[in-house]
Parts: structure tokens; C-alpha cells; sequence
């Protein structure tokens, strides 16, 4: 018996001796299968988590323009997709008159950040009102496309198109006034130089 592997199955009318998922730094997950001294490895999948502790696999990076249908619906940008097929994703409003979009994995970690903030507090109340009362769960559907429900569409001041742009652990939905108004702030070199001078940003 070789340690750590307890269990047996049959794969494709095949008896494998021994099986085990092994978990490796939550970056992949491998199945491997043991038949006689031969090892096989059957599986290779990424693991969905956001890289919200350091180490993102993935980052959501770019720009994209998408129309947005009569139903309020948005294509999502392929690169982004498969984040979001297991469990979906949260859209909540953001703080610059734009949306955010966060995995579930990214959801559950600032859901839990806010049990830790103190009732009294009223600035903490205001957000967590802000965080779960906009919250709204999307799957992404057959032709790669998330719904917006109307409130958060008139939140967002968006009609139909929109800007989706990366922003590391997850992304933002931008009508094309206000990322144009963004754009304009972006590209002051002058004010960026000053802005971004107390961020440690040594490459």
C-alpha cells in the first residue's frame, strides 16, 4: 500500500488500485490514479479562488466594450469567464459611479472582513448597507453574458454599452461617460506622479 492513498475505484472499466485528490497550494488540484507502479495523472484543474491572500493564478487586466441588451444583460469578456462558471459572481455598486464585480471566493472574504467591524460604528454601517443591499449574484449564461438588474444599471448611470475593466482581483462595469471622465484623471501624468508618489510601487 503506498501511504496517503485509501481508496479505490474503476476508471473507464479499468481497476486503479488507489486514488487521491492532492491539493497543492491552492493553485491546482491533481487526481492522480496508481496502477501497479505506474502513475497516472488523469486531472488537471485550476482552482477558482481569487487571489485575494497574494497569490491570484489569475488577475482580471484590460479594457473591454460590450453592449448591453434590452434585458439588462452583458457580454462578460472570455478571459474572464472561466472565474466565474463554478460559482458565479457578485456585482455590488462601487464608489465612482461604476459597478464592481467580485468572485464568490472575493465576495466571502469582504463579507467576512465586515464581521469584524463594530456595530456602533456608523461609518461601518453605512457601508455594510451599501455592500449588501446592492449585492446581487450573476451566473455567467450559455452565450457568456451576466444580467444587471435595473437598480444597479441606474446606480452604474448605464444605458446600452458599457466598459468592462480589469482591476487585479476582479472588475468593474463603467457606462462610457463616466470611464471616459476616468480616462481623463488616468492620463494627467503630472497629477499621477504626485498621486501615486506615496504608493511603494519599486519594480
Amino acid at each position: 500500500m503506498v501511504e496517503g492513498f485509501q481508496s479505490c475505484k474503476v476508471v473507464g472499466g479499468i481497476f486503479s488500485n488507489w486514488t487521491k485528490t492532492l491539493d497543492l497550494t491552492r493553485k491546482f488540484v491533481y487526481t492522480v490514479y496508481i496502477r501497479g507502479k505506474k502513475w497516472e495523472k488523469v486531472e488537471r484543474r485550476k482552482n477558482r479562488r481569487s487571489g485575494i491572500n497574494g497569490e491570484a493564478e489569475h488577475m482580471f487586466v484590460g479594457q473591454y466594450q460590450h453592449n448591453i441588451d434590452e434585458k439588462g444583460r452583458l457580454t462578460i469578456p472570455s478571459k474572464y469567464r472561466e472565474q466565474l462558471e463554478t460559482d458565479g459572481a457578485y456585482v455590488i455598486q462601487g464608489l465612482d459611479r461604476n459597478l464592481l464585480v467580485l468572485t464568490q471566493y472575493a465576495f466571502d472574504e469582504v463579507a467576512e472582513r465586515t464581521r469584524k467591524m463594530s456595530y456602533t460604528d456608523a461609518n461601518a454601517r453605512l457601508f455594510k448597507r451599501l455592500l449588501f443591499s446592492t449585492a446581487f449574484h450573476v451566473v455567467v449564461d450559455k452565450a457568456g453574458r451576466i444580467l444587471i438588474p435595473d437598480y444597479l444599471r441606474q446606480s452604474a448611470e448605464l444605458t446600452d454599452e458599457a466598459f468592462v475593466i480589469g482591476n487585479g482581483t476582479y472588475f468593474e462595469i463603467w457606462s462610457p461617460a463616466n470611464w471616459e471622465k476616468q480616462l481623463n484623471q488616468l492620463q494627467d501624468t503630472d497629477a499621477n506622479a504626485n498621486r501615486f508618489s506615496v504608493f511603494d510601487l519599486t519594480i
